[in-house]
């Protein structure tokens, strides 16, 4: 059977938007300015972490003859000599012994299977201090630095039933308080429970039976206000959730996010596709930090969104309806 000529073409959505990023591999480079204690992370180190990050995942969803998987490593290798073969991870921790986000940069690598064992020798020695383990986080991002230290080999008591509870999504709130902030927080405890899409398994049934009831609407809401950025970390979560219970992809959701892309296949953190100036397109570091994010987390959804099942599907009988307050009995 033909699709419709407006179904969206999800596979050509993740090609378009690596494509897009491997032309501008010089917004995820590290400056000069990498190693400087006051130097801007969120413009440098969590860029690129964030391009390994998806680029891991696609990788790993994609057979090695796929064209999106050997964009998604050559990628990959871009990103790891931008650290010089994990050198600077070694020589970060010396300067920020306390910083996890050399760590969690590491851990997207090292899920590629980028190693820097001396690296991840020191980490094992800092992970067991108590200024490391008594660092204030908030649960989420605990969430996080556990998956990243597993990733290097460091492994503690299990601790994320407890910080699973203390989460926005892990209380099962009453849905109508659902917010741009609490959007974000969901998403990233879904991403580090299943290992970014990898293990879609490590989702609890609960979350699972929540997320098929609510997260529909929720999708619909940030599609409605332009929140293009957003609602592609909800099409990936909607991706997992989806693999669990054997539901079809949000065609509809997927249409109007793709409605978003400009003609080089990059996608706005919000607003109209057309919103951007044209002094907004020449501003090369402006355009990018406004677009990079958004597109691949576009990529990441799409590469989820066509994987198979994980296993048998929770049936829409099988899992209990969750009240309009979100409150349990």
């Amino acid at each position: 059977m033909t699709p419709p000529e407006d179904t969206p073409d999800v596979r050509r959505i993740a090609e378009d938007a690596l494509a897009w990023a491997d032309t501008r591999r010089d917004g995820f480079a590290l400056g000069e300015d990498a190693l400087a204690v006051d130097g801007e992370v969120d413009s440098s180190w969590k860029p690129l972490g964030e391009l390994a990050q998806v680029c891991a995942t696609v990788a790993h969803h994609t057979a090695p003859a796929d064209p999106v998987h050997r964009r998604a490593r050559a990628l990959l290798e871009f990103a790891w000599q931008e650290t010089g073969g994990g050198e600077l991870f070694r020589r970060l921790q010396r300067l920020e012994p306390f910083a996890t986000y050399p760590l969690e940069v590491y851990a997207a690598l090292a899920s590629a299977g980028f190693r820097h064992p001396a690296f991840e020798e020191t980490a094992a020695v800092v992970a067991r201090t108590r200024g490391w383990r008594l660092t204030e986080q908030d649960p989420t991002r605990r969430l996080g630095v556990l998956r990243a230290e597993e990733r290097c080999g460091i492994h503690r008591p299990a601790q994320t039933p407890q910080l699973l509870s203390r989460t926005w999504l892990g209380g099962l709130p009453e849905p109508w308080t659902f917010e741009r902030d609490a959007g974000y927080a969901l998403t990233h405890v879904v991403f580090h429970l299943t290992d970014w899409g990898r293990e879609p398994e490590g989702l609890p049934p609960d979350l699972v039976s929540y997320l098929a009831d609510w997260l529909p609407p929720w999708l619909d809401t940030c599609l409605e206000a332009r929140m293009w950025d957003l609602s592609g970390e909800l099409l990936a979560v909607a991706a997992v959730v989806a693999r669990r219970t054997g539901d079809p992809p949000p065609l509809d959701a997927w249409q109007r996010l793709a409605a978003a892309r400009r003609p080089s296949g990059e996608i706005p953190l919000e607003g109209r596709a057309t919103d951007s100036t044209e002094s907004e397109v020449t501003d090369g570091e402006r355009y990018f930090l406004h677009h990079y994010h958004s597109t691949l987390m576009a990529a990441f959804a799409a590469v989820l969104t066509g994987a198979r099942p994980a296993g048998p599907p929770i049936g829409a009988g099988a899992r209990p309806r969750h009240g309009g307050q979100g409150a349990q009995a």
